[in-house]
């Protein structure tokens, strides 16, 4: 192994092997602590240091990193308090995620360093958000991200890098080569003969390099560092290196030939620039005898002072106060709710100005006035651009708002949603139109693992609102008409939000827009062109979580949402025999609770209706929590109609068959006889 100084003086030779030493004691001495029971579990990065530490150092110290598993030297390089670090890893309260994350499962923002979750591949897109930030901005920055060699089979290693050369960002993406993916070794990962080989099939630069030697990463990342941002370009770095210890301390190392252990152990990176530093004469023995000693004492004294720390007393209402981040109250003058009595602020109603405008275009001016009113908001989707969207609603926005803000992106959905993710990580907030609500299932690990969990596992909140063309009743079959809510109202740390009417869906985009948490807003496709309403021009917001009643009634309560709500409505003019009280949740994560049960106390009878399919639908959600809460206030069951337990049919006839409206009758008239 050869390592050559270059222009580097003693003093930053010395600091370099003081920060690749630290986290090489703090693992031999965590590793002591695992066979003593002390810590449950332990991912090693013994051997693969020099790739952390050396590429942390090379970047500026407010450079957004994404680091995995075997990465304690990007912590420790951040200079991150080793008493805190070690109550993280006991799962103390005082630790970076109060207790509620593993390992190095957590990031911390003022050290820059975005926790990873167990997936691997998604932080390689939220590099992508954050370079885009730097892009945006115009700052001379690059993000980092790291994947292992196995991660790079994941799609997720694809859609990020394709999206950087795609939008020319500049982040560092460096592949930890290490020869196996837990057990898997490379020859079952993958084909070419280098993984940097990668870089060349995506329109971006690449190197490989010696992942042992901390020189040699060091020096080639802050070349890198400059070339991606003076080219703002991406760029692929592949390093080789070995695990010396098992993929975790439990799957131990029998799967790995003895002979690569003892070829490795001739590279190891902190014994051979231990030896380099002393022929060079830059350190000598007794040096680096104090340094470890200064080190061991520094890592015993920190650790006694975790292993003092007390247990965690859990607190059900302050888990539960974490999921979402709070929502700051100062969205200016018009701040209103048209939908519940009284406004938020005192504003003369009859003075409003309230056009006749579809659905479409009520969203189409909520997007607008919230791209107005936030500079450092970002549209993202396929096709959104000269294009206008899929249903036209930015259509134009381009022209106004330049492409800069109103991107088009490449196929790649889970990309986008981590991008979107590292956005909101350097303060943006951004849009994505998912061009059917269908399409979301293959970005659904980074909104259900990465925007939904963020916030509660280290206080990062996630900016972001994503569109969902949702519905059917237009013959556009199984792939483009699911009603997939229900996904997503199960997930903690989500919000989702369905309007039914233009006035709602104005002001509720306004308010998801304005929310710091991750929003879902189904708009349903068939009433785009197909309803219309008063809508009031000024900018104001419907508040999320609460319900509104769309019609008083006295015979049988309707709680329902979306098109359903136009349902009930038909359903009543055509049927004035019967009085239907009916209630628009229009959120259906949180639910409005006291909404629902107001709403059950007028009538004592109860149908939910929703066009999703029965089993799993959010009507069973709302039904068990009427029948546990408000069960003395019925006098009848709480029946649901829903749509047919099958995909969405194509032919027109089998659509409306399927479709919950076929049998709203069936059920009322149930309700009636008791």
């Amino acid at each position: 192994m050869e390592f050559h100084r270059k222009s580097l003086s003693d003093a930053e030779l010395i600091y370099i092997y003081r920060n690749i030493l630290l986290p090489r004691m703090i693992e031999e001495k965590m590793l002591v602590l695992l066979r003593q029971g002390k810590i449950s579990k332990w991912f090693s990065g013994i051997g693969q240091e020099a790739i952390a530490v050396g590429s942390t150092l090379a970047l500026q110290k407010d450079e957004w990193i994404m680091p995995l598993h075997r990465n304690l030297g990007v912590f420790t390089s951040r200079q991150m308090g080793l008493e805190k670090l070690f109550k993280q890893w006991q799962g103390n309260k005082d630790g970076y995620s109060n207790g509620r994350e593993r390992s190095f499962h957590f990031g911390s923002k003022p050290h820059y360093i975005c926790g990873m979750i167990s997936h691997l591949g998604p932080q390689l897109a939220l590099a992508d958000g954050v370079a885009l930030a730097y892009k945006l901005r115009q700052d001379n920055k690059v993000s980092l991200a790291y994947s292992g060699d196995g991660g790079t089979s994941e799609g997720d290693f694809h859609e990020a890098l394709n999206v950087a050369a795609v939008w020319e960002l500049p982040v560092i993406f460096v592949i930890e080569n290490n020869g196996y993916g837990l057990s898997t070794p490379v020859n079952e990962q993958y084909r070419c003969e280098s993984l940097v080989d990668k870089a060349a099939g995506y329109g971006m630069e690449g190197v490989r390099i010696d992942g042992n030697n901390i020189l040699e990463v060091y020096d080639t990342i802050r070349g890198v560092r400059d070339y991606c941002i003076q080219n703002q370009k991406p760029y692929l770095i592949e390093c080789m290196t070995f695990r010396m210890r098992g993929h975790e301390e439990a799957s131990g190392t029998k799967y790995v030939p003895q002979e690569l252990f003892e070829e490795w152990g001739k590279k190891d990176p902190v014994k051979n620039y231990e030896q380099y530093l002393i022929s060079e004469g830059v350190l000598n023995e007794m040096q680096v005898a104090d340094i470890r000693h200064e080190f061991k004492e520094y890592i015993e004294s920190e650790l006694k002072s975790a292993f003092e720390a007390e247990a965690i007393v859990p607190n059900s209402e302050e888990e539960l106060k974490d999921v979402y981040a709070k929502k700051s109250m100062a969205h200016g003058p018009s701040t209103m709710d048209l939908n519940i009595e009284g406004p938020v602020l005192t504003i003369d109603y009859s003075q409003l100005v309230k056009p006749e405008k579809r659905f479409v275009d009520a969203i189409q001016e909520g997007l607008r006035m919230s791209m107005e009113k936030h500079e450092n908001l970002i549209l993202m989707g396929q096709d959104i651009a000269e294009y206008g969207g899929a249903f036209k609603i930015t259509e134009g926005f381009v022209q106004q708002f330049g492409k800069a803000r109103v991107r088009n992106t490449p196929l790649c959905e889970s990309a986008i949603v981590g991008t979107a993710l590292g956005l909101s990580l350097e303060g943006f907030k951004s849009m994505m139109e998912m061009q059917f609500a269908d399409f979301v299932s293959v970005g659904f690990n980074q909104i259900v693992n990465n925007l939904a969990k963020i916030h509660y596992r280290w206080g990062q909140n996630a900016d972001v609102v994503i569109r969902m063309p949702t519905g059917g009743g237009v013959g556009a079959g199984p792939f483009h008409s699911q009603s997939n809510e229900a996904w997503f109202t199960h997930v903690p740390g989500l919000k989702v939000v369905y309007p039914s009417n233009p006035q709602d869906a104005k002001g509720l985009l306004i308010a998801a827009i304005n929310d710091p948490n991750p929003v879902l807003f189904f708009e349903h496709k068939a009433l785009y062109r197909s309803v219309s309403g008063a809508v009031p021009e000024i900018y104001y917001e419907t508040p999320i979580g609460k319900a509104a009643v769309t019609k008083e009634g006295t015979d049988i309560t309707v709680i329902t949402y979306g098109s359903g709500v136009h349902w009930a409505l038909e359903y009543q003019e055509q049927h004035p025999d019967v009085s239907l009280h009916i209630l628009d949740l229009r959120t259906l994560l949180p639910l409005d609770l006291e909404g629902i049960r107001a709403a059950v106390a007028k009538t004592g009878k109860v149908l939910i209706l929703h066009e999703d399919t029965l089993t799993g639908g959010i009507g069973g959600e709302v039904s068990a929590w009427i029948s546990e809460h408000c069960f003395e206030l019925l006098d009848a069951p709480v029946m649901r109609c829903a749509s047919l337990d099958t995909p969405v049919p194509f032919n027109m006839e089998l659509e409306k068959n399927f479709m919950a409206k076929n049998r709203i009758n069936e059920f009322v008239r149930k309700l009636e006889k008791y």
